[in-house]
């Protein structure tokens, strides 16, 4: 059985988690005390020197990187629905995993560690970066149910997480109507499971 070691406060971790929850696969978690430093000590380096969440085990396979992981997961487990074989929609997926590499963690994820996590980053460059990253999403996804193609892919869970709770980081999505849209049809995804929520930012 895969072995996932996270976060529950995570989205990097939750992408992982859910993705495992949607294809059906089973997994145990373990949590990572991140507030009492176990992710920089010996103990869960030998997994991932470079000390963060998630990580995942299956078999002899040790693996970290919630996107790394999620490719893995989509090619080992998945149908390929989730990771498009095509070249031009398996590119455009790598596309959206590089936005949630870039400016969904620079912007709604980095906002939401300033208020969850007390992280000295600058709350209003976050802020910045994901309302612009917003209004490049919501004119998307205008007449587009998902990110890529007419289904789901890696490409929607990798962006849910942090988009989901971008106001617990003070970032509103009320002005968002098609993100809004597009975050529900994730959640109703058969085998969605939610991330924890925080009472922070514009969710206190």
């Amino acid at each position: 059985m895969i072995r996932l070691h996270r976060h529950a406060l995570s989205g990097h971790s939750h992408r992982v988690e859910l993705f495992l929850s949607l294809i059906g696969r089973p997994f145990e978690t373990v949590d990572v005390d991140l507030l009492n430093g176990a992710h920089k000590k010996p103990p869960f380096l030998s997994l991932n020197p470079f000390g963060q969440v998630p990580v995942i085990e299956d078999g002899t396979v040790t693996l970290s990187d919630s996107n790394a992981i999620l490719v893995y997961l989509a090619q080992k487990y998945a149908d390929q629905s989730w990771l498009p074989r095509d070249p031009e929609l398996a590119a455009a997926v790598q596309r959206w995993l590089s936005v949630a590499a870039g400016e969904i963690n620079a912007g709604p994820g980095a906002a939401r560690l300033v208020t969850v996590f007390g992280a000295g980053l600058d709350h209003a460059r976050a802020k910045s970066i994901a309302t612009s990253l917003f209004d490049v999403l919501e004119a998307h996804l205008d007449r587009r149910s998902f990110l890529v193609g007419d289904g789901p892919t890696i490409a929607d869970v990798a962006g849910y997480s942090y988009i989901a709770h971008a106001p617990e980081g003070g970032v509103s999505l009320a002005p968002y109507p098609n993100i809004r849209a597009w975050l529900n049809r994730v959640e109703g995804l058969p085998g969605f499971v939610p991330m924890q929520a925080s009472k922070a930012g514009l969710a206190a």
